[in-house]
């Protein structure tokens, strides 16, 4: 595995276990699911680049049509919950209520 793979891997691992063991406020995983998709396109665009193909490049920009789109809803829950409950703590949301 090259240096340049190993960077990206370990960039998705950690905004991973990030996203699985820090789950304390909404804003910090959004951080990490921004960090896991900023890794993604990344790598892809550099996997569309070593493949030297034209077809190749749309993957990368369709993940970051993606990432748009799930950035935009993401922030929009957390003004909603902000708002609603006064805090974005993971802890103070009871799934149970409506």
């Amino acid at each position: 595995m090259t240096p340049v793979h190993f960077s990206f891997t370990s960039a998705f691992v950690l905004g991973l276990m990030g996203l699985a063991f820090h789950r304390t406020h909404l804003l910090s995983a959004l951080l990490c699911l921004e960090g896991m998709m900023l890794s993604l396109f990344i790598a892809l665009s550099l996997w569309a680049l070593q493949m030297e193909a034209t077809g190749y490049s749309v993957a990368p920009m369709l993940l970051l049509a993606f990432s748009a789109c799930e950035t935009s809803a993401g922030l929009a829950l957390l003004v909603a919950t902000a708002r609603t409950h006064g805090t974005d703590r993971l802890q103070s949301l009871n799934l149970l209520q409506c």
